[in-house]
Formats: structure tokens, sequence, C-alpha cells
């Protein structure tokens, strides 16, 4: 069959993502990575902590999704040809969904067979399954639950290029990724393009984030003899594939979560495999700059399996293994300003003869490294990289449109006689950014009504300064607002803080209100910060996301008796959300109360927090400190509060 294209939908058992928060992420959560310390060599070049984020400002957070499954149609782009079916999810990061061996019958990606959403991303919202392309900060994207722009582009031989681009804010780069399969390849195409069009050096992450089923006598293969990895907060290179005992390229024998990044020397072809019991499976090549690989497991502790269970319905077990453009993810590089970093990935199979699967981990990389060097598919792809260069930059059809940021960064830079974005990718404005294109155009900002939760929010520095100048020509309440969070994000306190009461002068709001909270937080005002959001929860008890965001100020702030008083006057309906619940029966512990808080966490068979974060232990700590105490005695954690993964 000739190559196709086709854009559609199909149907999946999904979770209700619902509505961002209302209020931007100003405090933070729990992330891993701000914990480590490092003992390294000094010629190992980590970049250490580089680039680490607290908070995924100017983007809101996912955090009222909902674990109950329905029938959902979601859109899809599908490149198929004589030996290969792959499925994309546009409207969730681009996520390849599905890469089907079409001569074998056989999947080669973790398919999940529901789409669940997790607290796992950095806007809160992940799902488990397929390929995710992560960029800019460290973590899993904060695009992972959005549509990507979406664009088909037809060669002059008839091959269509898929294309899925947006704007990432935080960093401000544009990035790309145009797929195709040709008439005979056995390997998907993947060509990536980021660019930082700007005038700084920027901290730059990409990791291309492989889900694979974890089978019976599974391995991964991979052409290094060390890797950098955690463990008790500190990072540390190991020889492998015996790390403490055990073969860790035998991945089911891992005992608990961990990551292992691959330090793969120069010289070495660029590629991970994973193989079942057979020897048949997935097999990632790329070029020289996507240079690092990494194997993550849940482990084989019930933490690690009530995790894998937690994501997926009846899919089973699944491990990761990745490709980034640094060493590890402890830390991002460095990327020069007016750059464009480019590289190509392949995604196809891979089968090992019956020699190569008794062979231990030293002679089969060997095997596989000479495989992969003799690979058509492989020794080309730096030669096909550059000879599609200009093609990267040809103009793209949209089919599916994205967010408006990248048509306003756009915009600011016209405004400045600078040179757009990236000049080929077409961007556009939605309806509810409309009011900064407005006010970038004509300089006046509309007044949005304080009753409904604000417009999105902005890092522009252009708009910045319009903003100092029109706060001091207003009364009103909104532009003291957003100029007061700009000015947290500057670390510049006595100038939000100006701001955000000038704010609430204009009459009481909970959007200063959360805001005067998260910076009373950041200044260590524990009191003054849980009487502000108190305040603003107050305003807001019907909205779970702002309840959310408060009760995570209030418990931040020991805030005990505040966050009894909010959830006892809360409607049922509320009350019966996890995290909420979860938040009072840990007060009601702390105030004394741990019979009650023991019977809030057995309730309906048992309390379920949609949001728990990895790493997080507050469900299964407060589950020992409730029935230590009226026990006497330790126990062991039940499985279903058991989410302890090390």
């Amino acid at each position: 069959m000739k190559p196709k294209l086709t854009f559609g939908t199909m149907k999946l058992m999904a979770g209700t993502l619902g509505e961002e928060s209302p209020v931007p992420d100003l405090v933070g959560g729990l992330i891993l990575q701000n914990k480590l310390e490092f003992y390294l060599d000094e010629d190992d070049e980590l970049y250490e902590g580089y680039g680490r984020c607290q908070t995924s400002y100017p983007y809101r957070q996912y955090t009222c999704y909902s674990r109950e499954l329905k029938e959902t149609e979601v859109k899809t782009a599908v490149l198929e040809n004589d030996y290969l079916k792959a499925v994309f999810l546009p409207e969730y990061g681009g996520r390849l969904w599905s890469l089907t061996d079409k001569e074998q019958g056989r999947e080669l990606l973790y398919t999940n067979d529901v789409l669940r959403f997790c607290n796992l991303a950095v806007r809160n919202a992940w799902f488990s399954g397929g390929v995710e392309w992560n960029l800019g900060v460290i973590g899993h994207t904060p695009l992972t639950a959005d549509q990507l722009y979406t664009a088909v582009l037809e060669q002059e031989d008839g091959t269509k290029i898929l294309r899925m681009y947006e704007y990432e804010r935080i960093r401000g780069v544009t990035y790309q990724m145009d797929f195709w399969l040709g008439e005979k390849d056995r390997f998907l195409n993947a060509r990536m393009r980021v660019v930082n069009f700007g005038e700084e050096v920027v901290p730059m992450y990409w990791w291309s984030n492989m889900a694979v089923p974890e089978e019976d006598g599974g391995r991964v293969i991979v052409p290094a003899k060390k890797a950098f990895t955690n463990k008790d907060w500190g990072v540390y290179k190991v020889d492998i594939p015996f790390v403490n005992g055990v073969d860790i390229t035998r991945y089911q024998q891992i005992p608990e979560s961990v990551d292992y990044f691959f330090d793969i020397p120069e010289e070495s072809p660029k590629y991970i495999a994973h193989v079942d019991g057979g020897g048949y499976g997935l097999l990632h090549l790329s070029t020289n700059r996507l240079r690092s690989r990494k194997l993550f497991s849940w482990g084989n502790r019930p933490g690690g399996d009530h995790w894998q269970e937690f994501l997926t319905d009846q899919a089973g077990k699944y491990l990761e293994i990745q490709a980034g453009l640094a060493k590890t993810q402890y830390g991002c590089i460095p990327m020069a300003p007016h750059t464009a970093w480019e590289w190509m990935e392949r995604y196809g199979s891979i089968q090992l003869t019956g020699e190569e699967q008794e062979m231990e981990f030293e002679e089969l990389r060997g095997a596989v490294t000479r495989k992969v060097e003799d690979l058509e598919e492989f020794s080309q792809m730096e030669e096909l990289l550059k000879e599609t260069k200009a093609m990267a930059k040809e103009p793209a059809s949209v089919v599916w449109e994205g967010s408006s940021f990248g048509a306003l960064r756009a915009r600011e830079r016209s405004m400045k006689g600078l040179r757009p974005l990236s000049e080929h990718l077409a961007f556009s404005v939605q309806e509810k950014e409309q009011i900064w294109k407005d006010y970038l155009e004509t300089g006046i900002l509309k007044e949005p009504d304080p009753k409904e939760a604000p417009p999105a929010f902005v890092n522009s520095a252009e708009i910045f300064q319009m903003l100092k100048k029109t706060a001091a020509e207003t009364d009103g309440w909104y532009a003291h607002y957003q100029l007061g969070i700009l000015y947290m994000q500057e670390k510049a306190y006595e100038d939000a803080k100006e701001q955000l009461q000038a704010s609430l002068a204009a009459g009481e709001q909970p959007w200063a209100l959360h805001a005067l909270a998260a910076l009373q937080v950041l200044e260590n005002q524990e009191d003054k910060a849980a009487s502000l959001m108190e305040r603003g929860l107050c305003l807001r008890m019907d909205d779970l996301a702002y309840i959310k965001e408060g009760f995570q100020i209030l418990l931040t702030c020991r805030a005990y008796e505040a966050v009894k008083r909010i959830y006892e006057q809360l409607e049922e309906k509320l009350q019966q959300n996890g995290r909420l619940k979860l938040g009072y029966a840990f007060s009601l512990y702390q105030l004394g109360e741990a019979d009650r808080a023991a019977g809030l966490l057995e309730e309906n068979g048992g309390l379920v927090v949609e949001d728990i974060r990895e790493g997080e232990d507050g469900l299964n700590a407060l589950w020992e400190k409730t029935h230590r105490e009226l026990s006497g005695e330790d126990q062991e954690v039940p499985y279903h509060f058991d989410f302890k993964a090390v």
C-alpha cells in the first residue's frame, strides 16, 4: 500500500480531565529532583540541578480530573504503510499512543487500555502509555494533556508529513515534531526541532519517554557500561548490569522504583532496545544529539505494583525506556540564543537470534551494537537529518490548532521590530486569550468580572512593562493583580505585595487573596498566609480547584483548625473528594482526633485520593500514625493505602 496519513477519532475509555485551576501555581508542590545531592566525579558534567523550577507558572494545574471512566472520542492522526501503523493523540501532547508491527501483528509499545489521569506531571495530570515528548522543564511536560498544533505537509514524491508543534511558555521556545513513513520504511521517522529564538541562554530539556510492556524474561539492551542513579536522595555512578547484585537489564529483578541513566560513550551508536522473553521488541535509534538513554522501573514492591494498577485498568505492568539530550534528568543543559537543535529518532522492531538470547549482557551489548551499526536505518540517519533541513522549514497546512501563546509572543516580537518565532509555523489566538492580544495592540486592558476565573497568566517581559504603566493609571483590580503576580516571579516581594493589596482595595476577590497568601508562604509568614487563604476560600466554596489550592496553602501553614472549619461547611459532593478528605483527616489527626481520622480513611472501602502524587507519603503515613495511636503498636499498611515504591 502507499503510505497514508489520516486524521479522525477513536473511542477510548477515559477519565474526565476537567478544567485547569483558576489560579496560577505560585507555591509549587513536591518535586523529587529538587532534593538531590550529587556524589560524582569531576568529569561527569551533569549540570547538577540546572534549570530546576519550583512551580509550573505561567501554566495552571489540572487537579480536577475524575477516575471514573467513560467512552470518549479522542482525536487521532494515523501514519500507516505495509509494515507499520502509528497512532498519535494530538490533543494529549501529541502522544504516540500505538505503534503496530503489521508484519508480526504485534504492538511495540505499552498501549494502555484506558486514558486515566494521575498526579505525575509538571501540571499534575498525566497518563501512562505510548511515547510522550517531554520538553523544556524537568519532568513530564506541561503540555502532556494539551492539544498541539497539528498539520500536514506533502512532499514532491507524495509522502505526507505529520507535523505537531507548539510554543513552550516557561523556556520561551518553539518545538516541532515531523513524523512520516516512506513506502518501504520499517521504522517510524521522527524529526525533531527545538528553537531558542530569544536573546538569552535558556535551560533546555528533552526526553522521549517510551512505555513498553513488562514481559516475563524481558531485557533492556543499551551500549553502556555505567549508569547514573539515585539512592536515598543522593546521585551516584554505578557499573552495570549488576547493581547491588541485581542485573538491572533483566528489569523484573529490580526490587524498588528507580531510574538508571545510561552513560553512553560519545563514539557509540545511540540506541536502546527492549525485548521480551523471545527476543522480540522495540528498537529506538537516534542521531548523536539525543545522546542519552534511561530505564525506569516501578520495581517489585507493593507500592510500585499499586501505582501500576492505579494508572490502568487491565493493561498490566509497564516500564519506561527513554532518550534525552542531557546525560540525566537531574538537570537541564544550556541552549544558546538564536539556536536550533535538531535530531532524528526512529522507532521499529528488533528480533534477537536464539544465540543472542542466551548471551549475558556484556556479550549481548556488543552483538546488538554491531547489529545496529549494520542497519541502513541507523547509518543513514545523520545524512537524512541534513537532507530534510529545508523540509523542516516549509509551512504546513493546519488541521487542528493549539494554544494562543505562540501568536502572542510573535506579536510582542513584531512590536519590537524582531523576526517572528519560527516563520514557517502558523500560530493563532483563541477567544479565551483575546484579552492579551487586544492589550498588546491597543494598550487597553479589559477588566474581567472578578466573580469569574481570571484569563490566562503570562510571563512576558513586554506585558510586564505595559502593566506597570496601566496599573499606575487605574483603580481596577485586574492590572494590579497580574502585575503583582509578575513581581512574585521576579522575587520582588514588596512590589508584589503592594500591587496585590491595591487589587484587593478595588474590592474583595479570591484571586488576590490567594496570591497574597502564597506570597506570605514564600516569606514564611504562615499565620498571615492562613488568614488570607481562609478569606479567599469563603468566597469560592463551590470551586473544587480553588479549594484544593487553598487547602495546600493551609496545610503548609499547619492551619488545621481552618481546614476543619472550611471542610465542614462544604457541600457533601465536595467533601467526598479524596484530596480534600485526606486534608481534613490529616487535620483531625493533628488536632487530636485520631479516631475520626482513621474512620475517614476506612469509609466506603478505603479512601481513594484521585491526585495522589508520586513520592507523596501522606496517605500511608497517616494510616500508620492513626492506627499506631489507636492500637498502641505498628501495623503493616494495607495494600489499598500503600503507594510507597522505594
